[in-house]
């Protein structure tokens, strides 16, 4: 925790920006789409469900959806795909070399508005770490492409820590400005998990949704916001579990035999990730702010991984030792469904203006992994 006696510089988050895509998907639409799916599947395999060698596919249920998570609708980069029976994913064209790619092309208008909050310019950027839980391609980076985009000097990477790839992009950024191999870093997050969701099954088709976020960090004494956030301390953990997972890779055509086409997609045991992670993170938020002197009631908002409602008021209450009201946590999943490691940073964009200088928050992710990562922050 920097401070006047600490030899390392305080770093402040200067600047944020969303980009939320054109198409959005309500609940009804989606049980339509699926039940149509679910109806034909089982229609053909009727003899083998009969016989008992597969399962029926369940059909969905709009109020559930509602019921088990919160979530009442969710943004997509394309959603005639998604909602084709015959389909189930988005409809996206290829494009080519020379064409800027799509999570490029989402990022730019999150980063700018970033930029203009914290008073900067593209030119001015000179790091880009490109954190999110599916990369459109192995290489070159996403992030040198945002890079050029910019026409920004430095470097950029990618990085993959699933749902808390934001919050580790952030203590990423807050070491490169501390060490000083940087001036001006955008983090951003362009997730199109729509592209990685599995909409052919009930337990998992309402989950996601697409959105791109952006952060500027920059040394606290050469910020020019008027609306900065000290980063009063960043902790990140792991723990190894298969309980959500998705097996997409480079080895995939590699391997020998078969694959059920489901692992290759997102996957999850809900019921178990529930029990594991939601006091894994209490615990996690507990000591981060015990290491920084700070009680729990001093902390004025949670900014927490948007995935379930239930989760977030579990992890809250393992907190402040009782449920918080929607000021001191806020929601956003019931408009934009899990974006992933995008969806604490919507939360912390859409609901910090009414804080006071002084007041402390806590943006929190957590998920595969399992990972968990938390920043603290105070209003300047």
């Amino acid at each position: 925790m920097p401070s006047a006696a600490s030899p390392f510089p305080d770093v402040s988050i200067t600047g944020t920006g969303l980009f939320t895509p054109p198409e959005s998907i309500d609940n009804a639409e989606l049980v339509a789409s699926l039940t149509e799916s679910a109806l034909k599947w089982n229609a053909e395999h009727a003899e083998a469900i009969a016989a008992g060698t597969v399962d029926e596919r369940p059909l969905p249920d709009e109020e559930f959806i509602e019921k088990a998570s919160g979530i009442r609708s969710r943004y997509v980069m394309e959603k005639s795909g998604v909602l084709d029976p015959a389909r189930m994913r988005p409809l996206l064209e290829r494009r080519s070399e020379d064409q800027l790619g799509i999570q490029a092309e989402m990022a730019l208008p999150a980063i700018r508005e970033a930029l203009a909050q914290a008073g900067r310019t593209d030119g001015d950027v000179d790091a880009v770490i490109v954190g999110c839980s599916n990369l459109q391609r192995a290489y070159p980076a996403v992030a040198i492409e945002i890079q050029d985009a910019l026409g920004a000097a430095g470097w950029g990477y990618d990085m993959n820590v699933a749902c808390s790839s934001a919050t580790f992009s952030i203590q990423a950024a807050v070491d490169a400005l501390r060490n000083g191999s940087a001036n001006c870093v955008v983090v951003v997050n362009p997730e199109i998990t729509s592209g990685h969701n599995n909409f052919e099954l009930r337990d998992f088709h309402f989950i996601f949704g697409d959105a791109c976020t952006a952060l500027v960090l920059e040394r606290s004494d050469e910020s020019v916001s008027t609306t900065s956030w000290k980063v009063l301390g960043t902790k990140l953990a792991t723990k190894f579990s298969n309980n959500i997972r998705n097996d997409f890779g480079f080895l995939n055509e590699s391997e020998v035999g078969d694959r059920d086409p489901h692992e290759v997609v997102f996957r999850q045991n809900g019921q178990q990730v529930f029990r594991e992670v939601c006091p894994l993170v209490a615990t996690h938020i507990t000591d981060h702010l015990g290491e920084l002197g700070l009680d729990a009631d001093a902390i004025r908002r949670f900014w927490l991984h948007q995935a379930n409602l239930k989760m977030n008021q579990l992890i809250a209450k393992g907190v402040l030792g009782r449920v918080p009201d929607d000021d001191e946590a806020p929601v956003i999943l019931d408009e934009f469904a899990n974006t992933s490691s995008a969806g604490s940073v919507i939360a912390f964009h859409r609901h910090r203006a009414d804080l006071a200088p002084g007041d402390v928050g806590v943006i929190c992710s957590f998920g595969a992994g399992y990972s968990v990562g938390s920043v603290v922050v105070e209003r300047v």
